[in-house]
């Protein structure tokens, strides 16, 4: 049975956890609540419902996922879990956690205000069946309604379209969890490869991706409500355009951002080194708009470890990648993720990864301890080592990233820098550098920014580091000469 709705407005508390792909899906269900006549509330101004978008990516995501269900349990409020682990496990997942009323997933987005009309009325739905999408139609995007207001860029239109016609949608109406000058714009779904350590893909489904006019239309949208950088995301961002027509069509897409009127920064994530070519390096480097910064997914740098994870590449290698880069784009920063403690890693591969991380002196680095997770390879692995071994490994790595990052921040000062102004707060004007993306990598204090207002993006001279965190002074105008540089 559907109600659909109740006869009273039905409040809705969101919960988001994970990657900045559930933040788009928060946002899209947002506006597909609205637009179904649910009134979104804060999770404390008692909710008639809450529903916990969940993440799935490794052991600590589950947990604290399982932990934010059974907090929004807690409010008295109905709860309804969606989202990665939801989707991943299923009705297992709602027989362990019965504090859910119900456990849905991806294919339940579109008709999720019916379903939560059922939930409020005490009508449970079916809780999902997990199926490996891999063998399914891609999930995204799908069911896709039409903008409500159409747009235009110029020199940019929609097929079979001349001139600057308006690109109109399709595109799912997304309501802005947060009123920041930065939001995340996704481009494609899914992944096609096979990392022996990652289940992705399985509960993902193969990638697809957006039409590029769809994605200049919700850019130019996201614009209208007053943003000002958009942050493309996916599960492959250098596999976008494979399954299009056409070549370079990231490229493409970057310089079709480059002429929305009123987007002044587009920055990129989640980038295959074995897939980044020197035409994207030298777009992302040319293209004013775009910010210098390369999100790397370089997870280690063995050759052994790296052919076990079912990845290409090596220290050297990825070295020579790093060293374009930087020809491209002095200033770039580059961030990436590395997995250490994988099974049959030794120490002389260990030592081979600490190479590689001293001398590309990345801007930022995440470190994660290798977990086995459900359904992939490498559960399946010889040479798993002890959770001790683990931890050592992950201690000792983590403190020569930190090491280096504040080096390479401190390499920073004396240069120039352009900031995006993020937030006043207690009278201090916070922002991010090109080479930061906003809340992951450090951020900015400014000096002689008075009256500066969050999404101006203005050009400063770093004045000194803290870690990976900078104060820099708002530089006047410029009247003509060249910028300095930070040190190599």
């Amino acid at each position: 049975m559907s109600t659909g709705s109740t006869s009273a407005v039905t409040r809705v508390g969101l919960v988001t956890l994970g990657c900045a792909r559930n933040d788009v899906d928060s946002s899209e269900l947002a506006g597909r609540l609205q637009g179904d006549g649910y009134q979104l509330v804060a999770d404390d101004d008692r909710p008639d419902v809450i529903v916990v978008n969940t993440c799935a990516f490794v052991e600590s995501a589950k947990k604290d996922s399982i932990d934010a269900v059974l907090a929004a349990a807690d409010t008295g409020a109905k709860v309804v879990a969606v989202g990665c682990l939801a989707e991943r496990y299923g009705r297992e997942l709602a027989d362990a956690l019965p504090e859910a009323d119900a456990v849905l997933g991806f294919d339940a987005y579109p008709r999720l205000g019916a379903l939560l009309g059922d939930v409020v009325a005490g009508h449970a739905p079916a809780s999902h069946t997990p199926t490996d999408r891999r063998t399914l139609l891609p999930i995204s995007p799908v069911d896709r309604a039409a903008a409500t207001a159409s747009v235009s860029v110029p020199g940019v239109s929609a097929p079979g379209a001349g001139g600057a016609a308006p690109l109109g949608g399709p595109f799912v109406p997304r309501l802005l969890l947060d009123s920041g000058p930065v939001a995340p714009l996704k481009i494609a779904s899914g992944c096609d490869r096979r990392c022996t350590f990652c289940a992705i893909p399985s509960f993902r489904g193969a990638f697809v991706s957006r039409p590029p006019a769809e994605i200049l239309a919700e850019a130019a949208w996201l614009v209208d409500q007053g943003v000002r950088e958009v942050v493309l995301v996916s599960e492959n961002t250098t596999s976008y355009g494979k399954d299009l027509p056409g070549d370079r069509q990231l490229a493409d897409l970057l310089a079709g951002l480059a002429r929305v009127p009123g987007l002044t920064r587009v920055r990129l994530s989640y980038l295959q080194p074995a897939e980044t070519r020197p035409w994207l390096i030298e777009a992302i480097a040319q293209l004013p708009p775009v910010a210098d910064y390369f999100d790397m997914s370089f997870q280690h740098s063995a050759p052994a470890v790296l052919r076990r994870m079912r990845r290409y590449g090596s220290t050297d290698s990825f070295l020579h990648l790093v060293d374009q880069i930087r020809d491209a784009a002095p200033d770039a920063g580059i961030r990436s993720n590395v997995i250490v403690g994988f099974p049959g890693e030794t120490e002389e591969d260990l030592a081979e990864l600490e190479r590689f991380l001293l001398t590309a002196r990345l801007d930022a680095v995440g470190v994660f301890g290798y977990s086995d997770e459900d359904g992939t390879e490498a559960l399946r692995l010889d040479g798993k080592h002890g959770q001790d071994v683990i931890d050592e490994r992950v201690e000792r790595i983590t403190e020569l990233v930190e090491e280096l990052t504040a080096q390479r921040a401190e390499d920073r000062v004396g240069s120039s820098l352009m900031v995006m102004v993020d937030r006043v707060e207690d009278g201090m004007v916070i922002g991010h550098g090109d080479h930061q993306a906003p809340e992951v990598d450090g951020e900015v204090q400014l000096t002689g920014a008075d009256g500066l207002a969050p999404g101006t993006l203005v050009r400063c001279l770093v004045t000194g580091s803290d870690g990976v965190d900078l104060v820099a002074a708002v530089e006047p105008v410029p009247t003509g000469g060249a910028r300095p540089a930070m040190a190599r």
